[in-house]
């Protein structure tokens, strides 16, 4: 293209004369990218008005109010998009699918965002239009950006965090860090928080750094706020040593107390989780804190970390660049999922790389009756609703391209097969029209095969408390056969298989009636009328598929679960309206007791 129009303070300037490859729609073009930085401007600062709401809705406790921003944020974005492509097309008229003008468009754009310090967000919300507007397979690198864009961090401009020197003691190290991070209620006494999170603190630094002492704070200027709680996040330096620091915060009668001090790596770890919703944490420059958190959190995907600040669409994109770049170094290839075989999706992974890819099946085998379209509606409640650390995040693509080359023969043709509507084969090139990615767990019924007795009881009883987590965010999970549910690397049970989940409250949870004749007690089928959204609990024993002393590991603990009483209570929460502690972190890491 010709000269970029001058830009003052990122505003578009005067059109060229004319666009590259003779194209004469100029004026038309400026206006178009103009539009596109726009409609981003536009969705940053709503974005940042939402999330700007929550200290408010926690010194209110208004919990509900926290969970309905949440929706509200992950819906603006494709708002955004809708718009900023209608006004782009609208601008370019009969040249809306001009490459020429597009390539130019991206230059414009590029000048234009450089200098933010979200320019990778701001990059990223442009090849969300492109794509809209061509569907595009895999990366056009003539008019959207590509990997080496994004890899240009922000690494200027003042930081986001505060360091604070050590005083000599770690109680006033914790006490100048409170009294210098509001977080919406006022501290209940920042004298006693003070003194439980530094005796939690020095016991892990002894634990763990011997005599090295700690030297400084650095603790990230925004707060984290994520249903009841607050997390101030941070690290501890001494010598060549970094520790994380969490600090978890409560409400407690409209004042904050310090609840928990997270200082190892695998709890942090936990906090920013990607079976967790995202955080409400207002931060003007994303790759900085990203880099951040990456210090105390070096195994955690970049991906994973913008999708916990509420990126979620960044976070999809890089975790496409992240694959990308892992397939151009690696040799191994995809393959059919361990575990069982899926009746509504087809489930394949790389070996070597941590994430696995569900394509929907053309059609559903007996006894699956849901269809499609159910399917699509489960997985976005998902996304939008509160996952508790139970539910995995997963990540919805369009129009994946991939080497041919890298599938087992196996798994072509199960594709070919079973999903032949949402997979193509082209030259040399297989192309996924739809599927889901998500991290890649032990299958539970597996882990409990393969694990030594103790690792398995735990399991179990993690189960039944991932089942109760689940009945605390309003969700039953349907199917409760154990290879639906996974275990992480931290050993958390999971839940990943949502073509049958539901909301608690659309469930009617029954006694199983008694049989009044000997006919009906020994009838095959039932002899009493069964509703479609009617759950007896009794039976989940058997579903579930313990056997054993695990069964009666899981009926010790969780008895419960087999009887209506406990699912009924649970929607009456719901009903009521209210919201059901569930924090990241083990009771034993609370810093007081919990009240009777």
């Amino acid at each position: 293209m010709g000269a970029a129009p001058a830009m003052t303070d990122g505003r578009f300037g005067a059109p060229p004369g004319a666009m590259a490859g003779g194209c004469l729609a100029g004026a038309r073009a400026v206006a178009a990218a103009a539009a596109i930085h726009e409609g981003f401007l536009g969705h940053q600062a709503r974005y940042r008005e939402v999330t700007g709401r929550a200290p408010d809705r926690q010194r209110r406790q208004d919990w509900l109010a926290m969970q309905r921003d949440g929706v509200e944020r992950i819906e603006l974005y494709e708002d955004a998009v809708d718009g900023a492509v209608a006004e782009a097309r609208e601008r370019l008229d009969a040249h809306a699918r001009c490459r020429d003008c597009w390539a130019g468009m991206r230059d414009l754009y590029e000048e234009a965002v450089a200098p933010r310090p979200d320019a990778e967000q701001a990059r990223t919300f442009f090849n969300s239009t492109t794509r809209r507007v061509f569907g595009t397979l895999g990366v056009d690198g003539a008019i959207e950006f590509g990997g080496a864009d994004f890899e240009r961090w922000q690494a200027e401009g003042d930081p986001v965090h505060t360091t604070y020197p050590y005083p000599g003691s770690t109680e006033g190290l914790v006490r100048a860090i409170l009294e210098t991070h509001p977080a919406g209620a006022p501290y209940e006494d920042v004298g006693e928080d003070a003194r439980l999170v530094a005796r939690e603190i020095d016991a892990c630094r002894a634990a763990t750094w011997g005599e090295q002492g700690i030297e400084a704070a650095d603790v990230l200027d925004a707060v984290f706020y994520r249903n009841k709680g607050v997390y101030l996040v941070g690290r501890l330096r001494g010598g060549r040593r970094l520790m994380p620091l969490v600090i978890a915060l409560v409400n407690v009668d409209g004042r904050l107390v310090a609840d928990a001090a997270l200082c190892t790596v695998d709890e942090a770890s936990i906090v920013f989780s990607f079976t967790r919703a995202a955080f409400h944490v207002d931060v003007a420059a994303p790759a900085r804190v990203i880099r951040f958190l990456k210090s105390i959190m070096p195994a955690k995907r970049v991906a994973e970390l913008y999708v916990s600040l509420g990126y979620a669409k960044h976070g999809k994109a890089e975790l496409y660049r992240d694959l990308m770049a892992h397939l151009e170094g690696s040799t191994d290839a995809f393959d059919v999922a361990p575990g069982d075989r899926g009746l509504v999706m087809v489930v394949f992974t790389l070996p070597s790389y941590d994430v696995v890819f569900k394509v929907i099946r053309d059609a559903f085998a007996y006894p699956k009756r849901t269809t499609r379209r159910q399917v699509l509606e489960r997985y976005r409640l998902v996304f939008r609703h509160d996952r508790a650390g139970r539910l995995v995040d997963a990540q919805e693509f369009e129009h994946l391209a991939f080497p041919r080359g890298r599938f087992s023969e196996a798994l072509l043709a199960e594709l070919r097969e079973a999903a032949g509507q949402s997979v193509v084969l082209d030259g040399d090139r297989l192309v996924i029209r739809h599927c889901y990615a998500e991290r890649r767990v032990t299958p539970l019924n597996l882990y409990l095969a393969r694990a030594t007795e103790a690792a398995a009881r735990d399991a179990v009883l993690d189960f039944g408390r991932c089942l109760k987590d689940l009945a605390a965010t309003n969700i039953f999970p349907g199917d409760l056969l154990l290879k639906n549910f996974g275990v992480t690397r931290h050993g958390r049970v999971i839940f990943y298989d949502y073509d049958e989940l539901t909301l608690l409250t659309e469930c009617t949870f029954r006694d199983m009636p008694e049989p009044r004749t000997p006919e009906e007690e020994l009838a095959a089928e039932p002899w009493f009328h069964v509703g479609a959204q009617d759950i007896f609990p009794v039976e989940l024993g058997t579903f579930m598929g313990l056997h054993g002393p695990l069964r009666e590991v899981f009926l010790g603990a969780h008895g419960d679960l087999l009887e209506p009483g406990f699912w009924q209570s649970m929607q009456q929460l719901h009903r009521a309206g209210e919201v059901v502690d569930i924090f990241p972190y083990r009771p034993s890491r609370r810093l007081r007791p919990p009240a009777d």
